[in-house]
Order: C-alpha cells, then structure tokens, then sequence
C-alpha cells in the first residue's frame, strides 16, 4: 500500500512538474486556451520609414532607353568600397542612394529630394510626381527597394545574426521565426526589443511571448531598421555558461570534486604513512 501511495505522488509530481514547464515555453497561452481565438487587426499596418544613413536604390523606367538610362546611375565597387559581388547581389548595380543626415538624397536631374520619414511608395510617388511636372518624363514607373535596411538577433535563438529586411514591414514574429526560432532554454518571458532613433537614443521593450496580447500590443510588434533583439537564458543554461561550464548541474563539475578529493586522500596517506 504504502508502495502504490509512493508512485502515485511521484505520478503527481511529474505531471506538475510538466504543466510548470509548458507554461514557461508555450507561446501566446491567452490564445491556446480559448476554444475560439479571432484576431482582428484595428490600425493600418505601420510600414518601414526611411531614415538617415538607410541605403537604397531607385529605378526608373521609361518609354525611352536614353532617359530610363539617365536616371539609372549605375553605382560601382569602387563608389561603395563594397566587392563586386556585393554589388551584382544588390539590383544588379542599378543606382545606389545613402539618405543624407538632413534626409535628403541627391537624384538625377531633379537634385535634392527629401527621402527620410517616407516609405517606399511614398519616395517612388514623390519622384514620379516630380518628373512629370517638370515634363521631364511621361508615364515613368519608379520602384524604391532597401539595400542596407537590417535587424539583429541575439541571445538565446537557434541562427543569431543580423538579417536584411526587404519588405516594407517585419513583425517580431518574423524576426524570431528568421533566426530560427528560441532555443529551448529561452526565456518565453522577457524578450528584449532595444530600438536606436536617429538621435542616438534607445527605447527597451519588454515581450512576453507567452501572451498573444502582450505581444500584438506591444510597439516593438513591428520590427524597424537597426532593432536589436536579445534572447535572456533561462537560469538552467545561464548556470551553465560559468568559467569553463563547471556548475554543481554540470558532469564536469563533479569529475572536478571527485578528483580533488582523491588527490587530498592520496596526500593524507601518504603524510600519515610518514609519519
């Protein structure tokens, strides 16, 4: 009897233990545990703005061969001091614009143009209005695409690294799932979201992935140019990151004390054979 009580706690422990352990890994819970979740998006997604230093290139194209290659500056390895490589991997080399730190671009034929605060669409809206006012090109097609436009992540995540970003919104969702998801020992809790402004200021945001509402709710949700985002580990892994990984968790730890001890014994016997 007092064998079947036995098993009968530890069974209970266990499955404790477990709901302890799902509830620390398993995203967005508020959803998960509705039988019905509908998510409604109540504002216009917030789209990429474009900032000083932002790299970007801007194609034009016409009726006309000579002005779509007028208005196609072809920018080199030596301009950018990047590999050709570099440069046949980003539009094949078309034109190539670093936003001025006064937000300005210097464009072709129609000199300063104001890019930063704009989106994609609103650059390319902005320079194809300009061109046909001034009868400088009927019916122009003009794409504005990121270049040097990129987000990091760090930490606890399974392929950490800076990743570019190439359409005009990224969700934190999209960042994580990018680097490959968190590892196991990531903290589901407390994802960091550091983001610098053109003023050199950084804003912190705090996610719990373990909520969906806490997550859409939260202004790091959209992911913009130069975020960092970091990972904190678990107290498991941050345990194992000591000098040279020798925690009381860890196998090595303890070859470590066995050894110290059987040298101590060794030490005493042969002093107390001495003696």
């Amino acid at each position: 009897m007092l064998k079947k009580n036995s098993l009968f706690f530890l069974a209970l422990a266990l499955l404790l233990s477990s709901c302890d352990v799902s509830k620390r890994i398993t995203y967005f819970q508020d959803i998960q545990e509705k039988s019905v979740s509908t998510v409604t998006e109540e504002q216009p997604t917030p789209e990429i703005r474009l900032r000083p230093e932002d790299k970007i290139s801007i194609i034009v194209n016409t009726k006309v061969p000579e002005l779509t290659a007028l208005f196609n500056l072809p920018y080199t390895a030596r301009i950018l001091g990047q590999s050709s490589d570099y440069v046949n991997n980003t539009n094949q080399g078309t034109s190539g614009y670093i936003i001025r730190n006064d937000g300005t671009i210097d464009f072709p034929v129609l000199g300063s143009v104001q890019a930063a605060g704009l989106t994609r669409d609103e650059l390319a809206a902005h320079i194809k209005t300009e061109l046909i006012n001034r009868n400088l090109v009927n019916e122009p097609v003009v794409t504005v695409e990121f270049i040097n436009l990129q987000f990091s992540v760090m930490g606890e995540v399974r392929a950490p690294g800076s990743y570019k970003i190439l359409r005009d919104h990224i969700t934190l969702l999209d960042a994580l799932s990018m680097a490959g998801d968190l590892s196991i020992d990531g903290k589901r809790d407390n994802v960091l979201v550091l983001r610098p402004d053109t003023s050199g200021n950084i804003t912190a945001y705090n996610v719990d992935m373990r909520s969906f509402d806490n997550v859409k709710g939260s202004p790091a949700y959209y992911i913009h140019q130069n975020d960092y985002i970091y990972v904190e580990p678990n107290k498991k892994r941050a345990n194992q990151s000591t000098v040279n990984a020798n925690t009381v968790q860890s196998a090595s730890f303890w070859i470590s004390v066995v050894s110290l001890l059987a040298s101590v014994a060794t030490t005493v016997s042969v002093i107390m054979t001495r003696n």
